[in-house]
């Protein structure tokens, strides 16, 4: 049975500052360290305290953030709730091997403004304090729980004040996936230097690091059974198929809201043309609709085969060009189903797979799953 970090915090107590060995802060980081020891966990936890408000989970989200800079090779140092002054206020200070340091800034969402002065401040102070040695050796990096689709705010701000050689920003989802690349692939910690740092003037470690994960990923499919394009259409147009579909944020509507205009509201969905099983979607399937980092919020029957064709509400239809039309559509946006480890020890797909590790992958790209499946992600089968 797992425990749910709700139940965790429950026993630890109130998080805050004061100090000493056995006080809810310390017991909780102790528990993080010895029993949270693959990142499908942290998701796990990350995951909830995005979906409810208050210090108590921003706390422990600041907390989680650090423990996955373990995950990352980092040597971390946490910090304080909040800053008194004397003292550094630092959310976490995340130490290479290399002898380069990320002073990180967690924020559960970057709704309110965020000034990055603060944030110069610490790295100046350590540097003052020589516990870094200069800028050339450090980075500011902010790591944003929810980040906010219509508000740009921080990065113009980095923009505007030409910082961008000193800040960064990445949000926890993805910094989720780095930890998850580190320990399930070919993914070294200068690999992850080269991602979060600012590009130098050649681009080639990150192209080798995409080269090395495509190479890897090919040679994982070509140990699986092949089955020609033929073939699976053939099949699934004799048998009724049932999907799950990631939908994500981006620069101009969360994933809730895209789901709300496209499948509530104009009752479509639309694909990309390396969607996978976009040929073999058809009329008389269902699919279900996750919404990235929250959990499954919707799903529907589809109504059409997917065609290419522009729709005024699509987004980038350069992208998305094969639109679909759906029926019967529930919306459950302010419920969603969780796809915690109690869900997923439901699912046929994680049968014989350890609920806690990497599971990641079953969210990241549309695929076929089991009308057993689908009806767990929908709240059919409890």
């Amino acid at each position: 049975m797992s425990i749910t970090l709700k139940q965790i915090l429950d026993l630890v107590g109130k998080l805050d500052d004061a100090p000493g060995e056995e006080t809810p802060r310390e017991r909780f980081r102790r528990f993080l360290k010895e029993n949270i020891t693959v990142v499908g966990q942290i998701r796990d936890y990350v995951e909830e305290c995005l979906r409810y408000s208050g210090d108590q989970y921003n706390r422990a989200l600041q907390d989680l953030v650090n423990h996955l800079g373990h995950f990352l090779g980092f040597e971390v140092i946490s910090g304080r709730y909040h800053g008194v002054q004397g003292q550094i206020g630092f959310d976490g200070v995340w130490k290479s091997p290399t002898q380069f340091f990320i002073v990180v800034e967690v924020k559960t969402t970057d709704i309110y403004a965020i000034k990055t002065a603060t944030l110069i401040g610490y790295v100046n102070a350590l540097i003052s304090e020589q516990q870094i040695s200069d800028w050339d050796h450090a980075l500011g990096l902010y790591v944003i729980g929810r980040p906010d689709a219509e508000l740009r705010q921080l990065e113009n701000a980095i923009l505007a004040e030409k910082r961008t050689h000193q800040l960064r920003i990445i949000s926890v989802e993805s910094l989720l996936s780095l930890a998850e690349l580190f320990n399930e692939y070919d993914v070294s910690h200068e690999d992850i230097l080269a991602v979060l740092r600012p590009s130098g003037t050649t681009v080639d470690p990150v192209v080798n690091l995409m080269a090395r994960l495509v190479a890897q990923r090919q040679v994982e499919e070509e140990t699986k059974e092949e089955t020609t394009e033929k073939e699976e259409i053939e099949e699934a147009e004799t048998e009724r198929q049932y999907w799950l579909t990631p939908v994500k944020s981006d620069e101009e509507q969360t994933a809730d809201e895209c789901i709300q205009s496209l499948v509530g509201e104009e009752k479509i969905y639309a694909f990309g043309e390396r969607t996978p099983g976009r040929r073999r979607l058809k009329q008389g399937d269902y699919v279900c609709f996750y919404s990235a980092g929250k959990g499954v919020v919707a799903h529907a029957q589809i109504a059409s085969r997917p065609e290419r064709k522009e729709h005024p509400k699509v987004h980038h239809p350069e992208r998305y060009p094969w639109v679909f039309r759906v029926k019967d559509v529930h919306l459950y946006l302010e419920k969603p189903v969780v796809i915690d480890a109690a869900l997923r020890g439901k699912l046929e797909v994680f049968k014989n797979r350890d609920q806690n590790k990497t599971w990641a992958w079953f969210v990241q790209a549309t695929r076929k799953i089991t009308e057993h499946d689908f009806k767990v992600l929908t709240g059919g089968l409890k």
